[in-house]
């Protein structure tokens, strides 16, 4: 009589005595989902009733509820999606039941994804009204036909919602989006409507913008009175804007075309059937600044002191960066050159701390002015070139005067290595440099 082969009892945590199904289910709008019996009810009592069916092969439905209202499909960052995969990843749930598959996504990208992981869990997928699991290969070969069909049908209606902004957008009506500052809406006539309070804040930005030639500093003006963005309320009453303005959203105000009467879509721009908040001359005058503040950096604003050391001071004490202050007193203005080290760390942190513009300067100016001939190094190209500025211009504005005082002084610092220059060149610069004192 042969050996008799001894059997191993199961092991019970790998046994399963039922399977854990999670109801999928999701709205693209809020519409109507205020209702005693909306449409993710009815999804949802679809599938209990399917679940319901399957009875006999152990299928009981998990208490927890993964209902996304007024999001759309085509993304994956949805509260209740987050947390059925939160819990898929936990191993608690042992299949996904949904109305049918562009209730769970709308993209094939982020089907595939949320397959895989489903795969990775052994989660199976099951379409209700679609008649189809992917438990075995017919289901799959429907799911991935089934989904190219629903991505499709999103992008048609995509393209449907973007022709139906263009149309109304060309037509001078309000097409959604982010509210603008200055202007409410009116959700009947799809039209513009000015706030008489936030249009005269408009207003005092662009003033000050013209005023201070400064996006920085026109947004900490802006800041100072308690002024911010664009506050209002979506349909699904959450809270936006409000925020204190900065450098970026200052200047999406300032180029904003609809301060003019006007609405843009793209590259085009067309006449409004709101009113203007900005009249022309404003607008154009603001337009040029930030063109212009552009090209060149900020250049003009940023020095417009016309600091003549500018980016070139270092703190003797510590030898950190020195840079330029002005500040205006008893009708007089006061300008100075201060220490980043005592700026940040307190005047404590540096014995220099500030030093008085106008005498730091003209030291310098004096100092240049008495280069002695034989010790001078000045590029010949600068100092043709300051000597060319002074023959034809009889008067020097104070920014040629930064300009030429800079020139020299980068000569001097960087122009060890070249050759004395003639005895000539030299002369011509030091009556240059005395000229501007």
């Amino acid at each position: 009589m042969g050996r008799r082969k001894k059997i191993k009892p199961e092991d019970p945590s790998k046994s399963k005595s039922s399977i854990r199904c999670a109801v999928d289910t999701r709205k693209s709008t809020s519409e109507g989902l205020d209702s005693d019996f909306n449409t993710l009810d009815a999804q949802r009592e679809a599938c209990e009733a399917y679940i319901a069916s399957q009875k006999h092969e152990g299928w009981v439905v998990l208490d927890a509820g993964y209902d996304d209202g007024g999001f759309s499909g085509g993304s994956m960052e949805r509260p209740a999606l987050e947390r059925l995969m939160a819990h898929i990843e936990a191993g608690e749930v042992d299949c996904v039941v949904v109305y049918k598959v562009d209730r769970l996504s709308r993209s094939l990208l982020d089907f595939s994804r949320l397959m895989q992981l489903f795969e990775q869990k052994q989660v199976h997928f099951v379409s209700v009204t679609q008649h189809f699991n992917t438990a075995d290969s017919m289901g799959r070969l429907t799911l991935n036909i089934l989904l190219s069909f629903a991505q499709f049908e999103r992008e048609i209606i995509g393209e449907r919602t973007r022709d139906k902004i263009a149309a109304q957008r060309k037509k001078g009506r309000w097409a959604g989006g982010w509210q603008v500052l200055g202007y409410d809406v009116d959700k009947e006539n799809k039209t513009l409507v000015i706030n008489e309070d936030e249009a005269e804040q408009v207003r005092a930005i662009f003033d000050l913008y013209l005023k201070h030639e400064s996006l920085v500093e026109t947004a900490n003006q802006a800041n100072r009175r308690g002024w911010t963005t664009k506050r209002w309320i979506t349909a699904k009453g959450k809270s936006m804007g409000g925020k204190p303005f900065d450098k970026s959203n200052m200047n999406y105000l300032l180029m904003n075309e609809t301060y003019i009467g006007r609405v843009r879509h793209k590259q085009e721009s067309y006449a409004g059937l709101h009113e203007a908040i900005i009249d022309q001359a404003t607008w154009d005058r603001v337009q040029t600044l930030l063109h212009r503040n552009a090209k060149t950096r900020g250049a003009f604003s940023r020095n417009r002191y016309q600091a003549l050391l500018k980016g070139l001071l270092r703190c003797k004490s510590c030898n950190a960066a020195m840079i330029h202050s002005a500040c205006n007193r008893d009708n007089r203005q006061y300008r100075y050159y201060v220490c980043t080290r005592a700026q940040k760390r307190g005047h404590s942190s540096c014995e220099t701390k500030s030093v008085k513009a106008e005498s730091i300067e003209q030291a310098v100016i004096n100092q240049l002015s008495q280069i002695p001939i034989d010790q001078t190094q000045l590029a010949t190209a600068s100092i043709k070139e300051a000597a060319a500025l002074f023959d034809s211009e009889s008067s020097i504005t104070n920014e040629e005067r930064a300009r030429l005082i800079r020139m020299l002084i980068r000569a001097v610092e960087y122009d060890r290595i070249t050759s004395r220059i003639s005895i000539e060149l030299a002369d011509e610069a030091a009556s240059c440099i005395k000229a501007t004192a």
